[in-house]
């Protein structure tokens, strides 16, 4: 049996999110009690249950027609991103600029590995990141995980 190609997988998904009008924000591919295909998607002024719902019908269609997931059953899920998405390219650091985020690095910057603060924009390669009154530069190449922080 042939494992699951995920750039296949995302390249379906992409399809059917234009025709939807969203974006695809993540795909992932997870084997536990359950095989489970996570799609996140997007869209300017946010995602609504009935986005979620034309994406998930859709692109089960074509991942059935096309038979992108061999093998026995699996479950598929399209979801928004989450109020405390995960940050990945360079395009979203710039999006949510002015937004609390919690950001990771494999290598220290200023003898830390971890960052809290304001995003404040990107520029060649360098995400700034308002911390405790000044702006560190983060280099897009050493972050490891970044997320939005919920703000109530």
């Amino acid at each position: 049996m042939r494992g699951v190609d995920l750039a296949s997988i995302r390249e379906a998904a992409e399809r059917v999110a234009s025709s939807v009008g969203v974006e695809i924000v993540d795909v992932e591919w997870k084997i536990g009690a359950q095989r489970l295909l996570r799609v996140y998607i997007d869209k300017s002024g946010g995602i609504t249950h009935g986005d979620c719902q034309r994406v998930s019908e859709q692109l089960g269609v074509v991942l059935d027609v096309e038979e992108l997931i061999p093998g026995p059953r699996y479950v598929l899920e399209v979801s928004s991103p989450g109020l405390d998405r995960k940050l990945r390219s360079q395009a979203e650091f710039e999006r949510f600029a002015g937004r609390l985020a919690r950001v990771s690095l494999n290598e220290p910057i200023e003898d830390s590995k971890f960052f809290e603060g304001r995003l404040a924009g990107v520029s060649d390669g360098m995400v700034r990141l308002e911390v405790g009154g000044r702006v560190v530069l983060l280099p897009l190449s050493v972050i490891r995980k970044a997320n939005l922080v919920v703000e109530w």
